[in-house]
C-alpha cells in the first residue's frame, strides 16, 4: 500500500493557528483560509495494491473514497489484517459503488464482495451469488429497522408523539425534503419507499418498469431537492444522512434504528459525543420502523469459488473479533460489531417482499 500525504503533522499546524490567532483580530475570511489549509494537510489518497495473474489472490470489491482524512480507517487496513489471517494476499478491488462491486464479483474480477442488503439481493437474485457472512449488530440481530428521524420541534414529531389517531406522522411527510443514505440503500430507500407505496402514502410516478421513477417517485412525494447522494458526497451514507437532517439541510433521515447511537451517542446517555453538529438525543425522534432489512452481506460466487476457499475466507471475517486490532477494524470500516456465518437464502430470502411495492426494481433486476 502506498499512503500520499498532502502535507505533515495536522496536530501541530492546528496548534499553530490556534497560537497565532490567540489574542488577535482577525478577519473571519482569513480564519476559515488557515483552518481550510489545516485540513488539506490532513487528507491522503490511498494507492490499493493488484494481484499479479500469477498468484493467489483475494480481492475485495469494495466502495472506496477519493480521499480519506487521517484519521479516518480505509479499507486496506481491513486487507491487510485479512491478508495476515487467511495467509494469501488480500487487496482491495475499488469500485464506484457497491452495484459495480456485485457486478465486479459475477464478472470475476473480485472474489468477494462487502455490501449493503439491497446490492446482496440483487447478486442473490440476478447473478446466483452467495453469502459468505453477515455483520452482526451489538445486541446480535443480523437485521437492522429502517427509521425516519425528525426534530423534536417538527410537526412530524408532535404528530407521532401526541397519542392521536387523526394524526399520522407518515402523511406529514408529503412535502418535506428527505434525507437518503444514497440511491437504491436499503433503509434509505428501497424499504421506506415500499412501505409509503404499499400504505397508499405516495403514488408511483412515471413507468412502474422503470427503474427511475423511483426517483420521480421519491421528489414528488418528498421535495424536488431531496438528498439523494451518489457516491461519496458529504451527506451520503448513515452519518451524512443524519447530518443533513440536524443542520437543517433536510427535514428528515431515513437511516436504520442504530444510527444515532453508532454516530452520534457512543457513550449511549442521550448526549451526542460525535460531530458538532450531532444534536442531543432529546432533540430528535425516531418513528415506527418502516420494515427489516437484512444487515450488510459478504458475496461471493460460488460457481468460481470452491468450498476450501470460501470456508478459509470466512473464517477469516469470524477471526476479526478476536483481538483489538480486528475489532476495531470492524468498528471504523465497517460500522459493524462483529461477523457471523450465514446463506443468502437464509440471510436475503424474505428481502423481497420488503421491496416488492418499489417502482422498477423487478425490470432492473432482470436486466
Amino acid at each position: 500500500m502506498t499512503i500520499m500525504h498532502f502535507g505533515s503533522d495536522m496536530g501541530s499546524t492546528i496548534d499553530m493557528i490556534r497560537d497565532q490567532l490567540e489574542g488577535r483580530a482577525i478577519p473571519v475570511a482569513v480564519v476559515g483560509l488557515m483552518l481550510s489549509s489545516a485540513v488539506l494537510w490532513a487528507l491522503f489518497t490511498v494507492d490499493y495494491d493488484e494481484c499479479d495473474g500469477d498468484e493467489d489472490c483475494i480481492r475485495i470489491a469494495y466502495e472506496v473514497k477519493d480521499t480519506y482524512l487521517f484519521w479516518e480507517a480505509n479499507p486496506q487496513e481491513m486487507a491487510d489484517k485479512l491478508s495476515d489471517l487467511t495467509g494469501e494476499k488480500v487487496v482491495v478491488y475499488p469500485v464506484a459503488d457497491e452495484v459495480a462491486a456485485i457486478e465486479a464479483v459475477a464478472a470475476g474480477n473480485a472474489e468477494i464482495a462487502m455490501v449493503d442488503g439491497a446490492a446482496g439481493w440483487l447478486g442473490y437474485q440476478v447473478y446466483d451469488l452467495d453469502v459468505v457472512a453477515v455483520e452482526k449488530k451489538p445486541d446480535g440481530r443480523v437485521y437492522y429497522n429502517a427509521a425516519a428521524w425528525v426534530k423534536a420541534d417538527s410537526d412530524i414529531a408532535a404528530a407521532y408523539l401526541d397519542d392521536d389517531p387523526d394524526t399520522d406522522p407518515f402523511a406529514l411527510m408529503q412535502g418535506k425534503k428527505s434525507c437518503h443514505t444514497g440511491w437504491l440503500k436499503s433503509a434509505g430507500m428501497l424499504i421506506p419507499m415500499g412501505y409509503l407505496i404499499g400504505n397508499g402514502y405516495a403514488e408511483v410516478v412515471g413507468d412502474p418498469d422503470e427503474i427511475e421513477s423511483l426517483r420521480a417517485t421519491v421528489t414528488t412525494f418528498f421535495h424536488e431537492d431531496s438528498e439523494i447522494p451518489e457516491g461519496g458526497t458529504p451527506y451520503s451514507g448513515y452519518k451524512g444522512a443524519l447530518k443533513c437532517m440536524m443542520t437543517g439541510h433536510g427535514d428528515i433521515a431515513l437511516v436504520k434504528d442504530t444510527a444515532y447511537r453508532l454516530y452520534c451517542d457512543e457513550n449511549e446517555d442521550g448526549v451526542a459525543d460525535g460531530p458538532d453538529w450531532c444534536l442531543d438525543r432529546d432533540e430528535i425522534v425516531m418513528l415506527p420502523s418502516f420494515g427489516q432489512a437484512p444487515s450488510h452481506p459478504v458475496m461471493y460466487d460460488p460457481a468460481r469459488m470452491d468450498s476450501e476457499t470460501m470456508l478459509m475466507i470466512q473464517d477469516a471475517l469470524l477471526a476479526l473479533d478476536d483481538d483489538s486490532e480486528g475489532r476495531e477494524i470492524l468498528n471504523d470500516v465497517l460500522n459493524t460489531a462483529g461477523m457471523v456465518a450465514s446463506t443468502a437464502d437464509e440471510h436475503l430470502g424474505t428481502y423481497s417482499d420488503a421491496v416488492s411495492n418499489v417502482p422498477g426494481i423487478r425490470a432492473y433486476l432482470e436486466k
